[in-house]
């Protein structure tokens, strides 16, 4: 039986695999309607790089070593490639999209298995 932490934590993940199943299909259908030259876009970007790298940098529990690295890593793999996508042609921008949306679903299974194993 899950604690009610680790219940949390679970439900965290299943957000992350739910986010980046609608922007891989928002990537692959082509269902783009953002600036992606706009200030917020770059600002979001940069903040999750920042992000990613706090957390890669911030001292932890031993036991957690693993969630964190796969906090940090996908925060910087999604903050660095909505920064590429502000540079690349248009039609790189869907599967630009659909890879974010895989890095995201590739957290949430790697998340959850992590909960599962220490549980």
């Amino acid at each position: 039986m899950l604690s009610p932490a680790r219940l949390t934590e679970l439900m965290v993940e299943l957000v992350f695999l739910l986010l980046g199943t609608l922007v891989v299909w928002l990537g692959v259908s082509g269902r783009i309607y953002f600036d992606r030259w706009s200030v917020s876009w770059l600002v979001l970007s940069v903040a999750l790089l920042a992000w990613g790298l706090l957390a890669l940098a911030r001292p932890g529990q031993w036991s957690a070593r693993w969630q964190k690295w796969n906090r940090g890593l996908s925060l910087l793999l999604l903050g660095a490639i909505m920064l590429a996508a502000t540079r690349v042609p248009f039609l790189w921008v869907g599967k630009l999209l659909a890879l974010a949306g895989l890095v995201l679903i590739l957290r949430g299974l790697f998340g959850s298995i992590l909960i599962f194993r220490h549980s």
